[in-house]
């Protein structure tokens, strides 16, 4: 066996690392391609799950773009597949000293399926909101479990004592988390939750807009306490990832705004997607930074 394992990585090594952030990178790009097939209405391209048609695995010709589209992102999970066995057996040799790799890369690998399943299943059910939003919530899920894996290959030291930092840290991962949340009901309720036939869950979008809002505003302001708490308190590391999050942040307001204002047009809203992949990502690290004693 040990002749079998040999070739693997011993340590956290440079293809260690590389296969982190491919994995990372995958996880947020089916997001985006998921958006894509969202905001050009081609969700239903392929009309069941897990075949294209009843007839055929694959997309054809009689099916148009929303049918490429859609098929399209169905191999993408394929990627993901092969990125999720790669990224398992670089920290297969990890797993006595580094458990915490080798969990996280587990939970990724486990995290596919639940997202082909899922994205199975609002096919199914034709494009329902509810089972369309858990989607994303699950990929959201799968961002931050891949932005763990990423900031872990660079950070190793002791948990640091809870501290106001911290508890900032995570006050700012739970006004994401609520902001993402109200985001994917007002995507339900309005002209992207799947096709032009495909239900609405009927919640008035305008209100939701704003409470959509709140949250983000909120995090915006937290984010920069953080920033200044972690500078008066020696740690410009915290500082550093806070000031990223705080431009992240900052741009997805803007962009909330314009697509508000310019009725939604379907570009702005894929880049709103995938700033929200970034947020979740720069919530990640700032909580696990903020965890972590600072290195000497």
């Amino acid at each position: 066996m040990s002749r079998l394992t040999s070739w693997l990585p011993s340590a956290v090594s440079r293809p260690v690392r590389a296969w982190a952030w491919t994995t990372w990178v995958v996880q947020v790009l089916i997001v985006v391609t998921g958006g894509a097939v969202r905001l050009t209405a081609s969700g239903l391209g392929c009309p069941t799950w897990p075949k294209c048609t009843v007839d055929s695995l694959v997309n054809t010709p009689e099916m148009g773009i929303h049918g490429v589209i859609e098929f399209g992102n169905r191999l993408l999970t394929f990627v993901l597949v092969i990125v999720a066995i790669g990224t398992f057996l670089a920290v297969v040799r990890l797993r006595r000293e580094r458990r915490d790799l080798f969990v996280l890369a587990l939970l990724i690998g486990l995290g596919i399926p639940a997202q082909a399943v899922i994205g199975g299943v609002s096919v199914l059910v034709n494009l329902n909101p509810y089972v369309v939003g858990l989607h994303f919530v699950v990929s959201a899920a799968m961002v931050a479990l891949s932005t763990l894996l990423v900031t872990r290959v660079y950070i190793q030291g002791t948990l640091a004592p809870t501290g106001a930092v911290a508890v900032l840290a995570w006050i700012v991962a739970a006004l994401q988390s609520v902001t993402i949340l109200v985001g994917i009901l007002v995507t339900g309720s309005g002209p992207h939750a799947g096709d032009a036939q495909s239900p609405r869950n009927g919640l008035p979008s305008d209100m939701l807009q704003h409470v959509h809002s709140y949250p983000a505003y909120a995090a915006l302001l937290t984010t920069l306490a953080v920033g200044i708490v972690a500078l008066r308190r020696g740690r410009p590391d915290i500082a550093r990832v806070a000031l990223a999050l705080l431009c992240v942040n900052g741009t997805q307001a803007i962009v909330g705004i314009a697509q508000s204002n310019l009725g939604l047009p379907p570009f702005l809203v894929g880049v709103h997607m995938l700033l929200a992949c970034l947020v979740v990502t720069g919530s990640t690290w700032l909580v696990s930074v903020s965890r972590r004693l600072k290195r000497k």
